[in-house]
């Protein structure tokens, strides 16, 4: 059995479950009132969104980012999130660093997973 990754058509619902779970975490985690954290969310999940719109793909409305491109931002955005679970204002609070956790293990996971199944120019 050959593992193919997350194909392009499916990568949409990746996409766009994330930026509104990201969007409203503060509430739903009960971390809100970390402000630091719940700016960071709302700009991971602007962030998300803007290149979500603006990819070559079937769901982007502005095609102007190679889908590849979108998948390794995605990878990238894991990564950051990974790295703001430790600064302190987010460390301390741990539904806050729960949550960047979680977003930055999604990130990976999906990026890395659409990145398999993308293919190659």
């Amino acid at each position: 059995m050959h593992f193919k990754g997350i194909p392009q058509k499916q990568h949409v619902y990746a996409d766009y479950s994330y930026v509104p779970l990201v969007l409203a975490a503060p509430v739903l985690a009960g971390f809100r009132d970390n402000k630091p954290a719940a700016y960071l969310c709302q700009g991971f999940a602007l962030s998300a969104l803007s290149y979500s719109l603006c990819t070559k793909a079937e769901w982007g409305i502005w095609k102007l980012i190679p889908y590849r491109i979108h998948a390794s931002l995605d990878l990238a955005s894991g990564v950051l999130a990974l790295a703001v679970s430790q600064v302190p204002a987010i460390k301390k609070d741990k539904p806050a660093m729960l949550t960047f956790w979680a977003m930055g293990l999604t990130g990976l996971i999906v990026g890395s997973l659409s990145l398999i199944a993308a293919k190659p120019h």
